[in-house]
């Protein structure tokens, strides 16, 4: 058994079994707060930056001040990793509404808790999985409208995702894909979505409801890069079923192919030729420097 990790809560560093918050934190009672989950290959925490500036965004939308800057707040996502000697980690950044009273009021809380978890890696999915490509169904739960409790926002409000997750795992599936109020795809339970047909490689928009992913824009661009057409528009289940490929994105999973959805079996049943080519390049990238920053400066 090693050393417990160290859990970074308002600037002091604490083993993970005396990291605690107050049940009074409005994060706890309602969900009333934002996170990111963040991920660091071999020494380099791939964007970063990226991941920041999207918190800072749902912290904004929900009027919520977190009370340091940027670049104080990458230096303690930095700080927690080498506390804990990590290169290649998982890494989940809470900021929560902080303590108040039993009421809704935003008002009534105090100063807002920053806590920053870094583990060891764990694969979301193993590679045989990976490789095999994963089972989905679709969910009849919908993704929460754009006007409402968007996924738009990294809330700490998931239970929309979670109860598409238990569909799926009653389901015998690894995942459920959620469409939106119009039955548009919107995206999975906790993954962004892509399809590739006639070799085109295609995403549903963030109006959807979607998370505006960093792992899905990145690898958007990389497709682009690999001269591949990316289009980001509507999908309709059907184009899903009956696509070429389709493959996952996220920051826990990277690019994980999907080779069933709903009983049917998309294209030939195994990963696809584009998948396959967009998974070992970003392989390769998210190690590099210039894609994110590296937790020991030389």
């Amino acid at each position: 058994m090693g050393q417990e990790p160290l859990i970074y809560i308002n600037g002091e560093f604490y083993p993970k079994s005396e990291a605690k918050i107050p049940v009074y934190d409005h994060g706890f009672l309602y969900g009333d707060g934002v996170f990111e989950g963040i991920r660091a290959y071999d020494g380099v925490v791939f964007k970063l930056r990226e991941h920041i500036d999207r918190l800072y965004a749902s912290a904004k939308a929900i009027i919520l001040e977190i009370p340091m800057s940027k670049e104080e707040m990458i230096d303690a996502v930095l700080k927690t990793l080498r506390k804990n000697g990590l290169k290649d980690a998982y890494i989940r950044l809470v900021v929560t509404r902080g303590v108040g009273d039993l009421g809704l009021d935003p008002r009534k809380c105090g100063k807002p808790n920053v806590i920053i978890i870094a583990e060891p890696i764990l694969a979301l999915y193993k590679k045989e999985a990976k490789l095999k490509g994963l089972s989905l169904i679709i969910s009849s739960v919908r993704r929460d409208r754009v006007d409402a409790t968007t996924h738009q926002i990294k809330s700490l409000n998931y239970l929309n995702s979670i109860l598409a997750k238990i569909e799926a795992i009653a389901a015998g599936a690894d995942d459920a894909i959620m469409l939106d109020d119009r039955g548009f795809v919107a995206e999975t339970s906790s993954t962004n979505i892509f399809l590739v047909k006639d070799g085109k490689v295609i995403t549903p928009p963030s109006s959807t409801g979607a998370l505006p992913g960093v792992t899905r824009n990145f690898v958007m661009e990389l497709a682009k890069k690999l001269g591949y057409p990316v289009e980001e528009r509507d999908v309709t289940p059907f184009e899903l079923l009956t696509a070429d490929e389709v493959f996952m994105t996220g920051t826990g999973a990277g690019i994980v192919p999907v080779t069933r959805i709903a009983g049917r079996t998309i294209g030939d049943g195994k990963a696809g030729r584009t998948t396959l080519r967009l998974m070992e390049e970003f392989e390769k990238e998210c190690r590099k420097p210039e894609n994110g920053i590296k937790i020991y400066p030389e």
